[in-house]
């Protein structure tokens, strides 16, 4: 490590507090200090080299300094930067509503900005709750999610997650949210065909909101990939048959879409795979291309109508942020956007899909590979002791930190969680770039992996 890398090193760890990192694992493993940042590429002081196969935390959707949202952000200032989004407004914010009213189900005609998911999560459960008030349903106070489901850090947000690894220390402080099993595809029996078993996994949920409903103000999911729970997968039908039940019982769906929006599956929107539209939606992360935090709530003319009446007659909506309508964060959205309306974006992950699909093949004799999964360009390994689903190595062992570590010294950027190993690429991922990320992760699991 040269003179620069070590100084900004140093620097770093006599100030900085890291997300989800146990700072003492820096002294194994110090932080790598970015210098510049072009296409899938990271470059530290030294002029090493990192791939980005996790898009920087799923946010970087084209490639690090894409020239069309660099050049958006620059006229922005220009202009102005930030004012008061209450009483105010400005053409960034109108037109990126605009579009995310284009891209997504026809019913959700209202958008409300926030600055992170974790904020949106926390602003689409106050919407529920509070329309089911200002129509008269006071008694409507629970939420209901799924077992292994993240919607993010806030209290909000983690009161409705179930990960145990980011909860459990804080439930003395989160509310009672009823977590019910899903239908997940690592734990399908072999011999039972996927959509008999997600009937059957629904039956739980079914029951429960039969059961409750009077009380249940919403059921918030994310969209067939269950993201921090370790990249678990679920069948589209099971959003078919919870649309229904949340009609059948008059109870609110949220779509968290903050993780797998954006094209990451292969399509816009998770949630178009089964052509299901939910009553709330909570878009994030790519929303600016990795340029700028940045979140929006998307919701129908019904809901904003419960909260549109005379100052007196009913409780405002109150949930603000100072950043709110942000307008360089804005201006990025609206250049991301672009791409998705006038470039054949999705065409492009589709067949950069298929590449990876046919990469991944490469893990299917390793040992201890219990699951290979895939949709769009999300993709993981699941690895476990003998490939038996019930086995899993010990989570003493850190085996995927092992993984990290070793793939950093080669030129390569994954996050395992836990076991898992995944990849989620920008979408300007080469043949070459995919190659070049499997056959290191190839040579090093089976190595870590033993």
């Amino acid at each position: 490590m040269n003179k620069d890398n070590i100084d900004w090193v140093n620097r770093d760890k006599a100030c900085l507090w890291h997300p989800c990192t146990q700072m003492k694992d820096h002294e194994q493993i110090p932080p790598i200090p970015i210098a510049s940042a072009k296409g899938v590429w990271l470059s530290d002081y030294e002029g090493n080299n990192y791939l980005d196969a996790i898009s920087s935390w799923w946010v970087n959707l084209f490639g690090h300094s894409d020239s069309e949202i660099t050049q958006a952000i620059q006229k922005q200032t220009e202009q102005f930067s930030q004012v008061i989004f209450a009483g105010f407004s400005h053409k960034p914010a109108i037109e990126v509503a605009e579009k995310l009213i284009k891209l997504t189900p026809s019913s959700l005609k209202r958008v409300f900005y926030a600055d992170n998911g974790s904020s949106a999560v926390d602003c689409a459960l106050k919407m529920s709750f509070h329309y089911w008030h200002n129509i008269g349903k006071k008694q409507k106070t629970q939420f209901v999610s799924l077992q292994n489901s993240y919607h993010g850090e806030t209290l909000g947000s983690l009161s409705v997650s179930d990960c145990g690894l980011y909860r459990k220390i804080y439930e003395p402080l989160l509310w009672s949210v009823k977590s019910i099993a899903g239908a997940d595809l690592f734990l399908k029996p072999d011999d039972e065909d996927e959509i008999s078993y997600t009937e059957r996994c629904f039956i739980k949920m079914k029951q429960h909101l039969e059961q409750n409903h009077e009380q249940i103000c919403a059921v918030i999911i994310e969209p067939l990939v269950q993201c921090a729970g370790g990249m678990r997968m679920y069948s589209p039908h099971y959003l078919k048959l919870l649309r229904q039940a949340c009609d059948e019982y008059d109870i609110h769906l949220i779509f968290d879409e903050i993780a797998v929006g954006f094209g990451r599956t292969g399509r816009v929107f998770a949630s178009e795979h089964a052509n299901v539209t939910p009553d709330i939606m909570t878009v994030s992360k790519g929303i600016t291309g990795g340029f700028l935090p940045l979140a929006a709530v998307l919701t129908t003319d019904k809901m904003f109508d419960a909260f549109y009446h005379d100052y007196t007659e009913k409780p405002t909506f109150l949930h603000s942020h100072s950043y709110t309508g942000n307008a360089l964060a804005l201006a990025a959205a609206n250049a991301t956007l672009d791409k998705f309306i006038e470039q054949p974006i999705i065409s492009q992950i589709q067949t950069i899909s298929k590449q990876l699909q046919e990469s991944l093949l490469r893990f299917k004799s390793h040992p201890h590979i219990a699951d290979i999964r895939q949709i769009g360009l999300i993709a993981a390994l699941e690895f476990t002791k003998n490939g038996n689903r019930q086995t899993p190595f010990p989570a003493e062992k850190r085996l995927g930190r092992e993984v990290y570590r070793q793939a950093l010294a080669r030129g390569l950027l994954i996050r395992p969680l836990g076991d898992v190993i995944y990849f989620i690429p920008p979408y300007i991922t080469t043949p070459k770039d995919i190659d070049f990320m499997l056959t290191i992760t190839d040579d090093i699991v089976r190595k870590v992996y033993q």
